[in-house]
């Protein structure tokens, strides 16, 4: 093997000594991939909330959104009175409904922020505040 400046390194050895190997290829081929943890490798917990907490929240921006759009409907339908105007009544329902989901979704992401937060502070300082 010759010592030209474009010779590739050894893979084997990676150039930076603090380098981790990468997780994608483990060491051992029979090695069964670990379930997600919500901290890695250095001990970190990640911000994220729960799988869960984020469905939960989706749904509600999706129910809140469909009774705010059927509400906004039937108001305008009733006032328009016995010769109808479902054009405007359906205009009346969408534009309720957009409200609705906004609204909701307002409260919902700084619901799963403070979730996030909440996870993420050490207990220790918690109490300290």
């Amino acid at each position: 093997m010759s010592d030209a400046p474009d010779a590739r390194p050894d893979p084997a050895t990676p150039a930076d000594p603090d380098a981790r190997p990468d997780p994608a290829t483990p060491a051992d081929p029979d090695a069964r991939p670990r379930p997600a943890t919500p901290a890695d490798p250095d001990g970190a917990v990640s911000a994220a909330p729960p799988v869960l907490a984020r469905v939960a929240a989706f749904a509600s921006i999706v129910i809140a959104g469909a009774c705010g759009g059927l509400i906004g409907y039937s108001v305008m339908d009733l006032n328009c009175g016995v010769d109808g105007c479902t054009g405007l009544a359906s205009l009346v329902g969408a534009l309720s409904a957009l409200g609705a989901a906004v609204g909701v979704a307002v409260v919902a992401v700084l619901t799963l922020r403070a979730m996030g937060e909440w996870r993420a502070t050490p207990e220790r300082d918690r109490r300290t505040r």
